[in-house]
């Protein structure tokens, strides 16, 4: 949230409203609106930072993870395609391997969820390829 040009004349003005009977020097008011502007600063400041961190990525990029998450993905979405279009061996094939790059990514994570899913995606279409090829 960013505070206005509006709401921060309005906060200087009660600040200098609030101190205009007292018997400080100018330098001590001065001090005390600028003391409260720094407070008013920090808290936007905080809260320009919460949502930079929230727009921020969570996953690193450039590295070996990155790289194998993106590929696999292409893989993924290329099988599907490939098995869709008739061509089951090349879209299986791309598949499989596609599985086993994410297994990798989630034991790179660390996240069950992706290796689960992975691994269990995976062995049904390797089951189903297998079958296909023996038979």
């Amino acid at each position: 949230m960013v505070v206005d040009t509006d709401e921060k004349i309005a906060s200087s003005e009660d600040s200098k409203e609030k101190y205009k009977d007292s018997q400080m020097t100018k330098a001590g008011k001065l001090a005390m609106e600028l003391s409260h502007e720094r407070k008013r600063l920090k808290k936007e400041l905080a809260e320009l930072q919460t949502e930079v961190e929230d727009l921020t990525p969570t996953t690193p990029t450039g590295t070996v993870d990155w790289y194998v998450k993106w590929i696999a993905m292409g893989l993924a979405v290329c099988g599907v395609f490939l098995m869709s279009a008739g061509f089951t061996y090349w879209g299986q094939v791309s598949y499989i391997v596609s599985s086993a790059g994410w297994v990798f990514v989630g034991m790179a994570w660390g996240d069950r969820a992706i290796m689960i899913g992975s691994a269990i995606t995976g062995t049904a279409v390797a089951m189903n390829f297998v079958e296909r090829v023996l038979v």
